[in-house]
């Protein structure tokens, strides 16, 4: 296991396109994952690790080793591409130990090795089978075992899960999550899905037009976004305007919300105000709050997600239970109590 640092990495295509003063962190053994729309700097950074681009600046450690001047196969990262690039004319066992030939591991080591992988992927006894009678998930597994073989420091997976369907993309998720835990090595894995990078990663790091915007657990960022991109971008959400009355006191229209969020805020600021669907709830008989109508209700198994039209135009997500309200309801919205870290509040104009 490796301890991986990225520090000040840079690399150019044009004033906005690229990776611009990346820095980040990985422990080792844990998993990473680079989450961000496309042309945000995911793969040129996936790229830059793998040797396949050179940096403009920056350094890229491995357990303190500087590895920017070395080769790919120098640097002992083992990749998975998105397609897995599996060999058809080879079996199993000739497509994990294609790694390995290159460099000049053959005979009764390179045996041992490709055992080893496929046992580590769960795929012991594969060896012979040709990659055509594997499924989707197993594919992908192959293409971990060829990564795994020659004992790299650090694993690169570059969007693992695009090309499964969505019934098979859950399993294999699952699957793989346990095998990233088990193998224990350092992974950094590229997707623009978010549900793969909360459920592979230990820390996820959203990435935008090439700059990082922040890095933080699944948890913190959905309920501490530090900007109105990340809280855009993670989960869902919807936006308000409003303005601080002072110290955890924030003014939506007419009603008043009291959010520990607004803490370092000054009185007067104006907002803009980001609401997880679940911090809302529907006003009971002889309650104040934010009135406006159903104009949407989608099922969603134990909950249902309403959309609330407020007077001046503004649509509120909220879930709820199935049968809280129908469409066409004149309802009085309220912030949850107990759940006030579901709002954040950013001063009007910030990025």
């Amino acid at each position: 296991m490796s301890d991986l640092q990225l520090r000040h990495l840079t690399r150019r295509f044009s004033a906005s396109a690229g990776v611009f003063d990346l820095s980040l962190g990985i422990p080792s053994g844990r998993a990473l994952a680079l989450l961000g729309p496309s042309g945000s700097g995911k793969t040129t950074t996936l790229r830059l690790l793998g040797g396949f681009e050179s940096p403009d600046a920056g350094n890229i450690l491995v357990d303190g080793e500087d590895v920017v001047a070395l080769r790919p196969e120098q640097r002992r990262f083992g990749m998975v591409f998105q397609h897995y690039a599996l060999f058809p004319h080879l079996d199993v066992g000739e497509n994990v130990a294609f790694g390995l030939e290159s460099r000049g591991i053959r005979g009764a080591e390179s045996e041992r090795r490709v055992a080893e992988a496929l046992t580590m992927v769960d795929l012991a006894g594969f060896d012979r089978r040709r990659v055509a009678e594997l499924s989707g998930g197993q594919q992908q597994r192959v293409a971990l075992a060829r990564a795994l073989a020659p004992s790299p420091r650090v694993i690169l997976l570059d969007e693992p899960l695009s090309n499964l369907d969505p019934a098979l993309r859950e399993r294999t998720r699952r699957e793989l999550r346990g095998l990233i835990r088990r193998i224990g090595l350092t992974t950094i894995i590229v997707t623009h899905e978010q549900e793969d990078a909360f459920d592979l990663g230990d820390m996820v790091a959203v990435l935008r037009e090439g700059r990082l915007e922040q890095v933080g657990t699944p948890e913190e960022l959905y309920q501490a976004p530090t900007t109105p991109f990340v809280g855009s971008f993670i989960g869902r959400g919807s936006w308000m305007d409003g303005r601080i009355l002072g110290a955890n006191r924030l003014q939506i229209g007419d009603a008043e919300w009291r959010i520990p969020d607004t803490a370092q805020l000054e009185a007067g600021t104006a907002v803009r105000v980001l609401v997880r669907p679940e911090g809302l709830r529907f006003a009971r008989a002889g309650e104040d709050g934010i009135a406006g109508t159903v104009t949407d209700r989608r099922f969603a198994g134990a909950q249902a997600h309403f959309t609330v039209l407020l007077g001046g135009g503004t649509a509120l997500e909220v879930a709820s239970l199935p049968r809280a309200a129908v469409v066409g309801q004149e309802v009085r919205l309220r912030l949850l109590e107990g759940r006030e870290e579901l709002v954040r509040c950013f001063p009007v104009g910030s990025a």
